[in-house]
């Protein structure tokens, strides 16, 4: 499937994607979020499109992203009216990459003819969709169906195994009457989102085991900072382990204020820690013990992080490859120089008591051993030039 240039599925690269929390209509402010969330590895942008307003400052965004050279495509997130929106706004629907139609809440009386609109308009602009349930808003029609058939059963389901069955149904079903109304099978993405991390493994397993349309994964609500990076993990590694899953989202809750941008620094690493994608050189250090009671190698290994971060938009363009290497930073003789070989690039740093001497390994062979208030900047310098050396 081809999102705006994006290939998902089949046997590309898992994509990472994220979602805007800005006002759509603040064309400005949308613009800027876009590109921090492009500019941070997001390959697909998702933005609310949920009144007039927003539907008329869609093309207007991706004018300007276009003008300022920022190309990810950007999808449309439609509830409740995404049949009147895109049929009543053509720009808008020509200019988005994607529609992303919730089947539980496009209505409840006209609900297929609802649906039905809207993958006409996929069809007319050539546009793949993506069919996302969400136990929040799961469609209450055919909820109420299975559990009334469950309930005449000799002996019936727990309730939770119910709503599962429903969320796969929704998806399915409606997977169905798109390509009944004409979409190909080729333009559908599907999704089933829940907030317990048991359920969401559960429910992907049933999903990809029935068809094979490329899947969306991402644990929905999954909360702030570390319980919600913590429970996305849990829920999107053993699939993606499994090979099931063709593209990611970390819904974070960011802090008020907070940098919207996490969560695709999070979905990277997930992917890059499974080493199922590379996207930056990875720093390995340890967590200190009682024998590194000085902060240094914490210092720097922050130090070395942020600056692999800056190097890397002319790294990434130079060197190719160098997104593969692998860097530690050491604390004591206990680990050091072991992980340190085992990196491309290591320093062992001395612990307490220990000869305030730092050895640097290279491919597995010590290469120098650093001392003094200078260390940081020497071990820098030698990290550049092994970046030009291996991958120039």
């Amino acid at each position: 499937m081809n999102v705006g240039g994006v290939e998902i599925g089949g046997e590309n690269p898992i994509v990472v994607q994220s979602m805007t929390n800005t006002d759509t209509s603040d064309v400005m402010g949308t613009v800027a979020q876009v590109s921090a969330l492009a500019e941070a590895g997001s390959e697909l942008v998702r933005v609310t499109v949920n009144n007039e307003a927003a539907a008329r400052a869609v093309p207007e965004i991706v004018a300007r992203l276009s003008d300022e050279g920022t190309d990810v495509p950007i999808i449309g997130d439609f509830h409740y009216n995404g049949h009147l929106l895109l049929t009543k706004f053509t720009e808008c629907a020509e200019a988005l990459a994607k529609y992303r139609i919730n089947p539980g809440n496009v209505g409840t009386k006209h609900r297929d003819s609802n649906f039905q609109k809207i993958i006409q308009v996929a069809i007319e602009y050539a546009t793949p969709v993506r069919i996302g349930v969400n136990w929040g808003s799961l469609d209450q029609r055919l909820l109420t169906e299975l559990m009334d058939e469950n309930a005449l059963l000799p002996d019936p389901k727990d309730a939770r195994v119910v709503l599962l069955d429903a969320m796969v149904q929704s998806a399915t079903r409606s997977a169905l009457l798109a390509e009944e109304t004409g979409l190909g099978h080729d333009m559908i993405v599907l999704s089933a989102k829940i907030s317990e991390v048991p359920d969401l493994v559960e429910v992907y397993r049933v999903l990809a085991d029935q068809g094979d349309y490329p899947l969306h994964l991402g644990l929905t609500e999954a909360g702030m900072g570390t319980k919600g990076i913590v429970a996305t993990t849990a829920g999107i590694t053993p699939l993606l382990i499994d090979g099931i899953g063709d593209t990611i989202r970390v819904s974070l809750t960011p802090e008020p204020g907070g940098d919207r941008t996490e969560e695709v620094r999070v979905a990277r690493q997930i992917l890059q820690s499974l080493k199922i994608r590379s996207f930056e050189p990875q720093v390995t250090a340890c967590p200190g013990c009682g024998r590194t009671t000085s902060s240094l190698f914490q210092e720097m290994a922050q130090d070395i992080e942020t600056y692999i971060r800056e190097k890397m938009p002319v790294w990434r363009r130079d060197y190719p490859g160098v997104e593969d290497l692998t860097v530690a930073v050491m604390g004591c003789i206990v680990n050091g120089p072991g992980e340190s070989k085992q990196a491309d690039l290591g320093i062992s740093l001395p612990g307490t008591a220990e000869d305030p001497r730092a050895p640097v390994y290279m491919d597995g062979e010590h290469h120098s051993t650093l001392q003094g208030e200078g260390m940081v900047d020497e071990f820098k310098e030698i990290l550049e030039k092994y970046v030009q050396t291996r991958y120039g």
